[in-house]
């Protein structure tokens, strides 16, 4: 096997847990971010390359990680976005023609820090027992005392604005600028398999700055706008909830994806709050109330919004459910041309039963343009 002699490494808990691994690769390195965890069982690249993803240390759950090795047609963004990634065991080669190369050099060339041989399964039992908080993995780790003082350093999730450090700086272009519809993307965390799905529906997409004002957006005159996916707390977003705000009162399209959603619901002056673990995998149970139908979704959020508020809110209805917890899923706006969900409809990696919301968001488009 690869790396025989591998260095010792440990994950170290904020309240003080500590579980012991190994360096992948046999290198040196340290790492800070909120741990949480991912049950997918495959889509480890694009898990790795989503912006939601952003200050966060990913455990994975899947046993073997890297046995297929990384492809470029198969990220989320130009390198990796996680902090760092511990999983059970690191497959060093991978035995798919397809790969462009191996997962260590990928990660290598994302100087992206991960550590195996830990007991994930009691790693996340942990945090499903005691809620996702800060961590460091690490393989200097002499001086524990040290160590802990800088991880209590480390800012927590709640109420940190992230959607700046992943957003682009400049406005660009995707799809096919013949394209019969035109899509404005706020890009607070943007996922490339978004942009790919509206551009194979025959939409050319504008992908703007977080912090981009709606007069801006709007001077390109789309035919519709979609707040996208991101990392972080969603009530800093103060820009993207006026932008949003904007939207609404001009009744034009919008959709809105995760913090997307989230940002969409404050805007109606529904609250969020941070969850005890959240949800991150691709195999969780949605209800579809308007039809009766349940769904299989790609999840990642670490926020959620108020089902009471949404509720008691006369412009907003609920549309989907989470069957696990039953929080809020989906909403719509009763008298606006305006929806969001919760989870990622574009599934990378995940199955495809939310593919009809980009459809949902194309017709909408359609009857407002042929007004």
């Amino acid at each position: 096997m690869k790396y025989q002699t591998r260095r010792k490494a440990i994950l170290l808990l904020e309240d003080g847990t500590i579980f012991h691994g190994k360096a992948v690769g046999g290198k040196e390195g340290k790492a800070f971010g909120e741990v949480c965890f991912n049950t997918g069982m495959t889509g480890y690249q694009e898990i790795f390359t989503d912006p939601s993803y952003f200050g966060q240390i990913m455990v994975t759950t899947n046993a073997h990680i890297g046995n297929y090795g990384a492809n470029e047609n198969e990220k989320e963004a130009e390198t990796a976005q996680i902090s760092g990634l511990v999983c059970k065991n690191f497959s060093y080669y991978q035995s798919r023609p397809s790969a462009d190369e191996t997962l260590e050099e990928f990660l290598d060339r994302s100087r992206l820090f991960a550590i195996s041989d830990i007991d994930t399964r009691a790693l996340v039992t942990y945090i499903r027992e005691n809620g996702a908080m800060n961590a460091v993995i690490t393989t200097q780790f002499e001086d524990m005392e040290a160590l802990k003082k800088e991880l209590a350093e480390v800012p927590d999730m709640n109420g940190l604005e992230l959607a700046s450090k992943v957003s682009t700086k400049e406005p660009y272009f995707f799809g096919d600028e013949s394209a019969s519809l035109r899509v404005a993307v706020l890009d607070i965390g943007v996922k490339k398999s978004i942009l790919k799905h509206l551009s194979k529906r025959d939409v050319y997409c504008k992908v703007f700055p977080f912090n981009t004002s709606y007069a801006e957006m709007k001077s390109w005159e789309p035919h519709g706008y979609l707040l996208s996916n991101g990392p972080g707390d969603p009530q800093p977003l103060s820009g993207a909830i006026r932008v949003a705000k904007d939207i609404i009162e001009e009744n034009k399209p919008l959709f809105g994806i995760c913090l997307g959603h989230q940002v969409i619901a404050l805007a109606n002056g529904i609250s969020t709050y941070k969850m005890h673990h959240g949800h991150r995998g691709i195999n969780h149970p949605i209800l579809n109330l308007e039809t009766g139908k349940g769904e299989i979704t790609s999840q990642n959020h670490g926020f959620s919004v108020s089902k009471e508020e949404t509720e008691a809110n006369e412009e907003v209805v609920v549309t989907h459910t989470h069957l696990n917890d039953q929080t809020v899923a989906g909403i719509r706006m009763k008298n606006k041309n305006c929806f969001s969900v919760q989870y990622h409809p574009e599934a990378s990696p995940g199955p495809n039963d939310a593919h009809y919301l980009f459809d949902e968001f194309i017709h909408n488009m359609i009857s407002e343009k042929n007004k």
